[in-house]
């Protein structure tokens, strides 16, 4: 049986994953609702991918966070703690993870693998890059997008699908957080 791989990512209306300026990581929208589902998605027992560089983001944030921090919400300490696969031929380990694997190689061919051998989904939260080149690989069972109700026109940065292939999207499940930030999980086709 093969694996679910899903790639998670937060999202401004506009498209972009991250903001300069003075917007948070959640860009001041996360709510009692949003927090409860993203703990809820954690608890089920899976394995995250990460690229190198969000691996690095990711790490960097948590070292320097306190514990009052949104880096240290519930959900976010239950990510670090379910098993990783980090993709990378720079990183060497060991790394500042729980439980976190380097596999160095070609990215489609390492998450193509793990499809067929884990046991349990497969889940990316971020990592741009990796996961473009996973959708365009066929790889990718799920977008997830959370939505958040801002536009950042001006400070918006990490554009989400740029340089994407163009897919159709399948609309599997959709849910409103806390009367305003939206959760919309596809199906992705390429398109054509």
């Amino acid at each position: 049986m093969t694996a679910t791989y899903t790639f998670d990512v937060f999202s401004s209306l506009d498209g972009f994953g991250t903001a300069g300026g003075d917007w948070t990581g959640y860009w001041g929208k996360q709510g009692p609702e949003l927090l409860e589902r993203r703990l809820a998605l954690y608890a089920e027992d899976q394995r995250m991918v990460f690229g190198a560089d969000t691996y690095r983001v990711f790490s960097q944030l948590l070292a320097a966070s306190t514990e009052e921090s949104e880096v240290r919400d519930a959900w976010v300490t239950r990510m670090v703690n379910c098993p990783a696969t980090v993709v990378s031929s720079t990183l060497q380990g060991p790394l500042d993870w729980p439980d976190a694997t380097i596999v160095s190689g070609d990215a489609a061919d390492v998450v193509a693998r793990l499809k067929q051998e884990s046991g349990v989904p497969l889940r990316s939260h971020g990592s741009l890059s990796l996961n473009r080149a996973l959708m365009a690989a066929g790889l990718v069972d799920f977008v997830q997008v959370t939505l958040f109700p801002v536009i950042t026109g001006r400070t918006g940065t990490e554009p989400i699908f740029q340089g994407a292939a163009d897919f159709d999207l399948e609309l599997v499940e959709t849910r409103t957080l806390d009367g305003r930030t939206q959760e919309l999980i596809y199906r992705p086709a390429l398109h054509g």
